[in-house]
């Protein structure tokens, strides 16, 4: 195509917000498996823009890049980065195809350090998710192990053995809960959650929930949450998800709710839960003081999320971040609504399947 313009203005969707609560967010974008291209983007709500430079790697005349990651470390993030998130003064980076745990400065994303996960065969580990305790940092591992880090040294101090393709950890009580999946073995999934003792770093217990066990999460009274998601049903294209509560004092499933919910993100009292089914994509709120749904449908407006893949909520004034995969293969987006459930603003993610947001402080 020609012009007679020698100047191109690209057009760039979502919204500019300017916040003065917080000071900006980090969003980590996975990508696509076996692509090696898991993003950390930046967004300072006082220039309101995402932070850019221009990167001589990218082909092309366009070298403007979004990674934020990438501008303050020189190099790419890595294969597959499943988690995000702050512990003191520090940010832990699972990057799962990698196999390497990222330790970067919350202040201005500079790595710290590299932690590669491999075990004595020389055979990835590939961590999932973190949990935190005192001073150690866990990671659980698809190999089916925990990884105990020091957070002032930084090295793998302790490995523990659990179930098959652990897909969630958390502490409660002092101890720390794996959600065993069994995902990779399909006609015969995982059904348990381990039980960890923080002291001695031991398996002390296994309880048996249902298959395929996925997003687990502790509430601010001790109880844990975990999602059952049995086997994808081809035909109607969703899982035959359920939500189970494990009391901590006597590590025994007490509760299993009917409701199909895939994954979900506790903040103070009040669970925020999605179904994966666009037909009936919908975001629950519940109380976990009761065991109650309060709101049937969070958004009440006409904003439309086109997949919801995770949830986070700003501690700071109670916001409700969406990230909305779209079609998994396109740049993702970051939908904020009021916690009254009214739609702020929306941002491009600019990457691919945004799954976490971290909130920088004043």
């Amino acid at each position: 195509m020609c012009a007679c313009d020698d100047t191109i203005v690209w057009q760039e969707t979502g919204d500019h917000p300017m916040e003065t609560e917080t000071k900006g967010i980090y969003i980590l974008c996975e990508g696509l498996f076996n692509m090696n291209n898991s993003t950390l983007s930046c967004y300072d709500f006082g220039k309101g823009q995402m932070i850019s430079f221009q990167d001589q790697d990218k082909r092309g005349s366009d070298k403007t890049s979004f990674d934020y990651f990438k501008m303050m470390n020189g190099r790419k993030l890595g294969d597959t980065a499943n988690d995000l998130q702050r512990y003191g003064s520090k940010l832990y980076c699972a990057v799962n195809v990698s196999s390497q745990i990222e330790v970067l400065n919350a202040s201005d994303c500079v790595s710290l350090k590299q932690i590669p996960l491999i075990n004595e065969e020389g055979i990835a580990r590939q961590p999932r998710y973190f949990a935190f305790y005192k001073d150690k940092a866990y990671a659980c591992n698809f190999d089916g192990t925990v990884a105990r880090i020091d957070t002032t040294t930084l090295k793998v101090d302790g490995i523990v053995k659990v179930g098959r393709n652990p897909d969630g950890i958390c502490v409660a009580n002092g101890k720390l809960y794996v959600a065993n999946s069994g995902g990779l073995d399909e006609k015969n999934p995982d059904n348990t959650v381990s039980v960890i003792s923080t002291e001695t770093f031991t398996e002390t217990k296994r309880i048996t929930v249902r298959n395929n066990l996925g997003t687990i999460h502790a509430d601010e009274s001790g109880n844990v949450y975990v999602v059952s998601r049995d086997s994808y049903n081809y035909t109607i294209g969703d899982y035959n998800c359920r939500l189970h509560r494990i009391d901590s004092e006597t590590d025994k499933l007490i509760k299993t709710y009917d409701r199909p919910i895939l994954s979900f993100t506790i903040s103070g009292h009040l669970a925020y839960m999605y179904s994966y089914n666009s037909n009936i994509e919908a975001i629950q709120v519940m109380d976990t003081r009761t065991g109650e749904i309060i709101d049937d449908n969070f958004i009440k407006d006409e904003t439309k999320i086109v997949r919801t893949y995770h949830i986070d909520v700003n501690p700071v004034n109670g916001d409700i971040y969406i990230c909305d995969a779209q079609n998994y293969v396109i740049n993702g987006s970051i939908v904020c609504f009021s916690k009254n459930g009214v739609h702020k603003f929306t941002i491009d993610a600019k990457g691919i399947n945004p799954n976490s947001v971290l909130f920088i402080n004043k």
